[in-house]
Order: structure tokens, then sequence, then C-alpha cells
């Protein structure tokens, strides 16, 4: 199938996204600006809903959508099966990216680095804060094992519902949730003639590369460039 045609017109030129045009120097709080801005579009389900990327020590990599359940200067929460090809590979290769795309802005936001497990309280106070049935769903599902159909998840969830009914549902240790420290943040938006805009946030730190003479300084361990689309 060519799809050479299937084209679509982003912003024009009276709508660029240049340096003077950062809510802060601080990719933290730019991403809220820009977050909030998705979450207010109504043209978007869901704007907490990211691509999350892993990869096996060896170099295999997957992807998935999972959804954002927090951030902060700390970095980005989200919470899932430990057990789960992404917990697997997250325990051999602690390092991940984020990919938010919202469409509609002609927009999307990447961000890496390091990822470790919250703490078992954070994880038990989130899992309790969901519906019972998201919950239940959590005992159900031994996510990424093979399972004969989907029957065979109808009858265990009616089950778990009967059994819990009355009572209150235990979070499994094999669910919880991760946090992303980010070293990178990339603020892309879309041009109609293809030269998109890229400004690139990166953390000074050890082994970073050294700031050249186009980097600018951001806010605090910071710095900040624009990337050729």
């Amino acid at each position: 199938m060519d799809l050479g045609q299937l084209l679509k017109s982003y912003r024009g030129e009276a709508e660029t996204f240049e340096e003077q045009h950062l809510a802060s120097l601080d990719p933290i709080e730019q991403f809220g600006v820009w977050f909030r801005e998705a979450v207010g579009c109504p043209a978007i389900g869901e704007a907490n809903a990211m691509c999350l990327a892993t990869c096996t020590r060896d170099g295999r990599p997957s992807a998935r959508m999972v959804l954002l359940k927090g951030f902060g200067q700390d970095g980005f929460r989200f919470f899932t099966n430990h057990e789960s090809r992404k917990g697997r590979e997250l325990d051999s290769n602690p390092f991940a990216s984020l990919v938010f795309y919202w469409e509609p802005l002609c927009r999307q936001v990447r961000v890496e680095g390091p990822v470790t497990r919250l703490p078992e309280e954070e994880s038990e106070r989130y899992f309790q804060s969901r519906p019972k049935s998201r919950q239940i769903s959590v005992l159900v599902s031994q996510q990424s094992s093979v399972i004969p159909d989907r029957e065979y998840l109808r009858k265990k969830n009616a089950e778990l519902e009967e059994r819990y009914r009355e009572a209150k549902v235990p979070r499994p240790a094999y669910w919880g949730g991760y946090i992303l420290r980010p070293e990178v943040v990339e603020f892309w938006q879309g041009q109609t003639n293809r030269l998109h805009d890229r400004i690139v946030f990166r953390r000074l730190g050890p082994g970073a590369a050294p700031p050249g003479a186009m980097t600018r300084q951001g806010q605090g361990e910071w710095v900040f460039e624009r990337f050729s689309p």
C-alpha cells in the first residue's frame, strides 16, 4: 500500500514555537503548560496517554501505550504489572523513553531517563484509590502471559468479583509503580512545510555532553538547544 499522498497540514510560519515562546526554562514546568493545554483541548481524549518504550539488555526494543499518573520535579509516574514484558525489561535495563503525541495541537513531547520502582506504600495508596473493578482486573490478568480465550478472563473476573464483593481487594506484590527521572525532554511542534520546531532540554550531569556554542542555560542543571528537524 502506497501512503505517499497521506499528508497532513500542521502549523504555519505564523505559529512557530521559538525560544521566546517557552513558558519556563524548567522543562518540567514547560511540560505542565503544554499538558494543561492538551487536557483543555476537547479533541484530545486522553492527554495523559503516552508511548512507553523499553529495551532488553541485548538491545531489542518494545513499546506500548500506558497512562501517566503523575509528574513533578522528581519525574514521571506510571503503574503496571512488574511481571509484564515492560516490567521484566525495566528490571534488566532500567532506562526508558516516553512520548506524548497531541495530534490536534500538532505537538509531541519526548522524555528519556532512568526508571526506578516507586515505594510500596505509594503503589498501595494508588491501588486502593482505583475503582474496585480495576483492582480486580489486576488480579485477573497475569499480564503478557498466554491465555486460552476471552472466556477465561470473564470467568476469572466473575469469580473474583464474588469473592471480594464485601471485602477489600489486596494489591498483589507483582503490581506497582515506576518513576522515570528525566535526563532529556524534547518539545516538538509540527510545521506544514516539515521544518518542525524541536527544543531539547538535557540535564547536565556525569557523562552528559558538555555545553556547545549554541547551548543555552535553562533553570538549575538544565540546558537547552534547538535541533534541526
